[in-house]
């Protein structure tokens, strides 16, 4: 169904920090990082400016089609002259009302925080579902958050927009409460983009799930307006890529959703905490396997594993890496011997340089 993407070159522009990450904002150069504030209450939704802009989702992903509605909503802010707050919910809803169902994570929150601050949002609600919260009736939702606490003049929100218990408000009731309350809403079209065998599709983040699980990653990039990024803490590996001459960064499983087994190009940051790896610049070509060691046996449980392309990865264990995935290079598949496979990482380690340019 999906093909490749052109290389990472001819990609750059898509993925662009400066205008992709927000649409109609200012230049990322030009936002201050670290000034988003972040309430966690109700009770400290009274701190959020009467009159503000606001939009409210789960934003996994905060992929093309949140952008969107966020800059729509930065815009309105703006004119306005007031702050821009979101609204989101941790954990997913369903993943509270039924854990069996939850949809795998894109964005842990921290990542989420980070995305949505360059965003140009300037304040985040972030609600702890539980059953009480999620079992509130639309107009309870309204009444509660919006029209006794946050007070907001304009609330901006997609088309297919749903709230309260059940998902049972719609846009439209949205619409006639605001209407009742004294707030204006703002109605965003999807945001569609063209996939690399030339459909054009919504963007959402089931929509995105389903790429990665496919191995389809440049799609899955530019629905997200930026390389796909997995990040967690670096563990011990099994010493087998040293001994090939292969070194590698092994990334212990994240509660995210993981790519389909396979081998990518892309590039590595470092960091003592997940906080410092999002604020780090440095960006460190690699080459990512994804996978079973099935060369070396059947009883291997999944790898994510990253060979730095141009140093040594003499990095202490227990420290936190992000891994931004750029291009597939090949599926995974067994080798008969491991110097069959030393030959293979070889050729594996030109192609991403190749497709990052180095």
């Amino acid at each position: 169904m999906f093909g490749r993407h052109k290389s990472f070159i001819e990609q750059r522009q898509l993925w662009s920090y400066n205008h992709r990450f927000c649409e109609g904002r200012v230049e990322k150069s030009d936002v201050l990082e670290g000034i988003m504030r972040t309430i966690a209450t109700i009770s400290e939704t009274g701190q959020v400016a009467e009159g503000c802009v606001l939009t409210i989702g789960n934003f996994d992903g905060v992929h093309m089609g949140h952008q969107e509605i966020v800059a729509a909503a930065s815009r309105i802010a703006r004119e306005k002259g007031t702050e821009l707050a979101a609204m989101t919910f941790e954990p997913h809803p369903v993943a509270v009302l039924y854990p069996e169902r939850a949809p795998g994570v894109l964005t842990p929150l921290s990542l989420k925080k980070h995305v949505l601050g360059q965003c140009g949002v300037d304040v985040l609600i972030v609600l702890k579902g539980d059953r009480e919260l999620l079992g509130l009736s639309p107009e309870d939702f309204v009444k509660r958050f919006l029209v006794e606490n946050i007070r907001p003049s304009v609330v901006v929100e997609g088309s297919d927009f749903n709230f309260g218990a059940a998902r049972s408000g719609s846009i439209e009731t949205l619409i006639k409460f605001g209407a009742e309350n004294g707030f204006g809403v703002r109605v965003i079209d999807p945001r569609k983009i063209k996939l690399s065998t030339g459909q054009l599709v919504k963007v959402s983040s089931t929509m995105i799930r389903y790429m990665l699980e496919s191995g389809h990653i440049t799609d899955a990039a530019a629905a997200l307006g930026r390389p796909y990024r997995l990040c967690e803490e670096i563990i011990p590996g099994r010493r087998i890529g040293r001994k090939l001459g292969f070194p590698t960064l092994n990334m212990k499983k994240p509660g995210q959703v993981i790519p389909a087994e396979g081998v990518y190009a892309g590039f590595v940051k470092i960091g003592n905490d997940p906080e410092a790896v999002l604020l780090s610049k440095d960006k460190l070509p690699a080459v990512y396997s994804i996978g079973q060691a099935r060369t070396y046996g059947e009883d291997f449980p999944l790898l994510i594993e990253a060979h730095l392309l141009d140093c040594n990865p003499n990095v202490a264990v227990g420290r936190f890496m992000a891994m931004d995935f750029i291009d597939r290079i090949r599926a995974q598949h067994k080798f008969n011997t491991p110097e069959e496979l030393s030959r293979q990482i070889t050729q594996d380690c030109d192609a991403a340089e190749r497709i990052l340019a180095i």
